[in-house]
């Protein structure tokens, strides 16, 4: 791969005939990543789009070999030369190559080939982080990227994943995340009491959010209950937290309905609690810059 410094476009040369093909076994074996037992079994996952792409590409070691349509890699030249000067491989495939390792209706011709990174609870907590976001049970990708990424706009340290949830890395979730999956220590942990148990231990408030708890959001923020470092537990969509795991946090906390809903859902509730969080750990409640959405 060769980057035109006059035009600042890859260069293509090869034929289309050397270009990768769904039948090309780095393809085929890239295309494997789309089943879980895949991605656990090799400890790699694919990251579908430039955004995705780019903040891969930005955390050290993490990508191991770059695809994109010949097209896409002169639309996103400034991601192949990244990759190129990483020493990341940059391969050319076919459109019908690209379709295999994506799930997208619309694919945007690039797709990284990655390392899985979590790290375990102890490292993540030893780091000190003043906001934790932890997903118990949940099950549906989308909300959990979803949230994952509010986690990383609300300034949080870490995101947990406990118990039998969605994984991570699931091409849905990694989308849903827009990047910010790549910005926060990722935590994988079999049981949720026990993830209860070391966050305490590390110092964190453990607040279950609950649309049935005892504690008012408001008032709990009003107080000055917010206003040291937090773990937050969120469960799935469905079924919310299970009774032990909400039963072992220091509070239940629900997000006032001051209008009609009756509810509101994961993404929302998770967003209202994150948020007065990241308000309340303030250095001294000062607003600081922000960029705009």
């Amino acid at each position: 791969m060769t980057v035109n410094p006059q035009a600042g476009r890859l260069d293509h040369v090869q034929d289309a005939e050397q270009l990768f093909t769904p039948r090309t076994p780095r393809i085929v074996a890239a295309r494997r990543l789309h089943r879980r037992r895949d991605r656990d079994g090799s400890r790699r996952f694919l990251a579908e789009g430039p955004q995705a792409v780019r903040e891969a590409l930005a955390a050290p070691d993490v990508v191991v070999e770059l695809f994109g349509t010949p097209a896409a890699l002169d639309r996103y030249a400034d991601l192949a030369a990244t990759a190129d000067r990483a020493g990341v491989p940059v391969s050319r495939l076919t459109d019908e190559a690209l379709a295999a390792l994506t799930e997208t209706m619309a694919p945007q011709g690039i797709v990284a080939l990655c390392v899985q990174f979590d790290v375990p609870l102890r490292t993540a907590l030893d780091r000190r982080p003043r906001l934790v976001a932890a997903f118990a049970e949940i099950r549906d990708p989308g909300n959990a990227g979803t949230v994952l990424r509010t986690a990383d706009a609300a300034g949080a340290g870490a995101v947990v994943f406990a118990g039998e949830a969605v994984d991570p890395y699931n091409g849905k979730c990694v989308r849903a995340t827009a990047g910010s999956l790549f910005h926060l220590d990722l935590v994988r942990a079999a049981d949720p009491a026990l993830v209860v148990a070391e966050l305490r231990t590390a110092g964190l408030t453990v607040l279950a959010a609950s649309g049935h708890g005892e504690t008012d959001l408001d008032d709990l923020a009003d107080a000055g209950g917010l206003a040291r470092p937090t773990a937050w537990l969120f469960g799935s969509e469905a079924h919310g937290l299970p009774a032990e795991l909400a039963e072992a946090a220091d509070a239940r906390v629900r997000v006032p309905l001051h209008g009609r809903a009756e509810s509101l859902n994961l993404a929302a509730a998770a967003a209202v609690c994150l948020y007065a969080s990241a308000r309340a750990l303030r250095p001294g409640g000062a607003r600081p810059a922000v960029r705009s959405a």
